[in-house]
């Protein structure tokens, strides 16, 4: 582990300070962009923590969590750390924790690295805790879907006077939406946040300072089977109604986006020097935006569940992370 020294300190500032300025801009522009620049805000702190160490990422988390408090509020501050930042500085640390590979039954001259099944489910499980934290801090609930119901309604009645409301399918609609709304937002922002961990990842290792050896994303990128348990029992809440229905949609969301990458990595190895490979992926690309495809592709991901373990050579990566994981 590398230890943190004036130029670590410094970089760690510089960058909790652009990640800050980041989730700053998507406060002030919301447009259907923000969410990107919301996502894009952990990229600073983990690129800070594959190359540079956790204790530059905690500066780091620490610097954005300042300014956002200086700049707007604590309130702010604290959704911004829970949401992005802290999620970021966990991944960059389960990503440069490594052990002897002897420890898990493998050659002496090597080293395991942590499972990336693992830190996807990690992320997953973040995501959920954060989504559920943010949800109770603003309150959210029937109440406060119902009323978006009912003011998209007024709307769409102002727009055209024409239109005829159906009570049944407006009330069918607000039963749907409390649990919609949190299953898409934690599933897109599992899927944004790994995104960003993965380009940081790829800056990281191009610049030559990563702790971790670059994976093949394809073959080693599926869900520990365990989370399969967490994901059923996500669905099965949803039934029971209230608060576990919405927490249990959390759960589906984001577990479910973690079983999506999954599927997606699946079908990348799997099309490997098949004919057919670029215009099926382009396709599952396109089609993922629908519901009943991108459940195929979850399917794929449920049906392939392992940890496969990243082994280098011991004295290979000069930084290497020797802490237990």
């Amino acid at each position: 582990m590398r230890i943190l020294d004036p130029k670590s300190l410094l970089t760690g500032v510089l960058a909790g300070i652009t990640a800050a300025l980041l989730v700053l801009g998507a406060s002030v522009h919301m447009s259907f962009f923000a969410a990107f620049l919301y996502a894009a805000s952990a990229m600073p702190v983990l690129i800070v923590g594959l190359g540079w160490g956790v204790p530059s990422a905690i500066v780091a988390i620490a610097t954005a969590a300042v300014v956002g408090a200086a700049s707007v509020s604590p309130m702010f501050a604290l959704a911004m750390t829970l949401v992005t930042l802290a999620p970021a500085g966990w991944l960059s640390r389960l990503a440069n924790l490594a052990r002897p590979a002897s420890e898990i039954g493998g050659p002496d001259d090597l080293l395991a690295w942590y499972p990336l099944s693992d830190i996807l489910m990690h992320l997953c499980a973040l995501v959920a805790i954060s989504v559920v934290i943010i949800g109770y801090l603003i309150g959210y609930g029937p109440e406060l879907t119902n009323q978006m119901v009912d003011v998209m309604m007024t709307s769409l009645q102002t727009q055209e006077p024409s239109f005829v409301t159906d009570p049944a399918a407006i009330e069918q609609t607000k039963q749907l939406l409390v649990l919609v709304l949190p299953m898409t937002q934690g599933a897109l922002w599992v899927i944004l946040l790994f995104a960003a961990y993965y380009l940081a990842a790829r800056i990281v290792t191009a610049s030559g300072r990563n702790f971790r050896p670059r994976e093949d994303m394809p073959s080693a990128l599926r869900m520990n089977r365990n989370a399969i348990f967490i994901f059923l029992g996500g669905l099965l809440a949803c039934f029971f109604g209230g608060v576990p229905a919405m927490i249990g949609a959390v759960a589906c969301g984001t577990f479910g986006a973690g079983f999506l990458l999954a599927g997606f990595a699946a079908l990348h190895y799997r099309s490997r020097g098949k004919s057919w490979r670029v215009p099926v992926l382009i396709l599952a690309y396109l089609s993922a935006t629908m519901l009943f495809p991108a459940f195929f592709i979850l399917v794929l991901g449920l049906a392939d569940t392992r940890r496969a373990i990243a082994l280098t050579p011991v004295k290979k990566p000069e930084n290497a992370s020797t802490t237990n994981s």
